[in-house]
């Protein structure tokens, strides 16, 4: 039976192509905007400042992730500079994504007048959910893959929709639906994410290091499924570090070829594992030097003045629930 593949161009405008995988980057996006708006509105912060960091959060994310990328597959780009700006063709890099809109949002929220943890951690589940639908839009470029499998495994052991397997079809080989993966990781991630911002003993800025240590694990080990990952040379023991934390995981699965020409670590796991040490220290220093003295619960402020009947006034915005306990208290004689 032939394989029908999906069709990576959504539908054309006369010579313009659009192509699903940047309709699935909007997506993406808007949803995660949206999460970060009605988390937003329990502070009393105005959809605005979401939108506007939207509109300057997504460029920033995309430039950076592109840089990220081309920077270690120069050898592939230098020859022909105009594939670099080719990002409908794929080739972004999430954590280069995760750099470029941290960029941002670090110089956004100071000219607002906000501290940067306190609004970081409201944002943060939306850049999760972005990255859970992000990548699908592999999927439909025949991308992120791991590494040779069988049918079965796929259609009798995962038991994926034929849609999904017949996609994993690559050059003639099934593959593992590493995108999959990570997107049902990040679904689960999200989910943590939402319970663990109601616990009252949450610190400011605790939420984000939770993001950066819970993807950093799911990709520590799916990154070594894949076939496409970026990688360097680098000492033989942390190579072999590196596959030491992962050998458990042969029980279920084998690592994804990595050409030794190219490299012996692949640069994600590596940043993973950076980033999952840097999460854990960020919480217990701030913890133990008593830098993190504000909860997420806490009410939001900022100190940039807004104008309210020529009067400069600073805007404190507190949470429903904090709010009412507050009224509550202050009633008691």
């Amino acid at each position: 039976m032939k394989t029908l593949l999906l069709n990576p161009i959504a539908f054309s405008l006369g010579s313009i192509e659009v192509h699903w995988y940047g309709i699935i980057l909007g997506t993406a996006a808007l949803v995660g905007l949206l999460l970060a708006v009605q988390e937003g509105k329990r502070f009393g912060i105005k959809p605005d400042l979401f939108m506007d960091l939207l509109l300057l959060g997504v460029p920033s994310a995309i430039i950076g992730a592109r840089i990220y990328y081309v920077a270690f597959k120069w050898d592939d780009y230098k020859g022909n500079l105009i594939d670099v700006f080719k990002i409908w063709n794929g080739g972004i890099a999430i954590y280069g994504a995760i750099i470029g809109a941290f960029i941002c949002g670090f110089f956004y929220f100071r000219y607002k007048g906000y501290k940067f943890w306190r609004l970081v951690d409201i944002t943060i589940p939306g850049m999760l959910v972005g990255q859970m639908i992000g990548r699908w839009g592999n999927f439909m470029n025949q991308e992120a893959y791991g590494g040779e499998v069988s049918e079965d495994f796929l259609r009798n052991t995962l038991h994926l929709p034929s849609f999904i397997v017949d996609q994993m079809l690559v050059e003639g080989v099934y593959r593992h639906p590493a995108f999959l993966y990570e997107s049902i990781w990040s679904l689960v991630g999200l989910i943590v994410l939402f319970v663990l911002r109601r616990q009252r003993f949450l610190r400011a800025g605790e939420l984000t290091a939770t993001y950066f240590i819970w993807y950093s694990i799911g990709r520590f080990f799916i990154e070594a499924l894949r076939t496409d990952s970026l990688a360097f040379r680098g000492p033989s023991w942390l190579a072999s570090f590196i596959d030491g934390l992962w050998t458990p995981m042969e029980v279920l699965f084998k690592q994804g070829y990595l050409d030794p020409a190219y490299g012996n670590i692949r640069i994600s796991q590596a940043l993973a594992l950076i980033l999952i040490v840097g999460a854990v220290l960020f919480i217990i220093i701030r913890r133990k030097k008593g830098y993190a003295s504000a909860y997420y619960l806490d009410p939001v402020t900022t100190s940039k003045p807004e104008r309210n009947g020529g009067n400069d006034t600073t805007i404190t915005t507190i949470p429903d629930s904090t709010a009412t306990k507050k009224e509550n208290e202050d009633s008691k004689p």
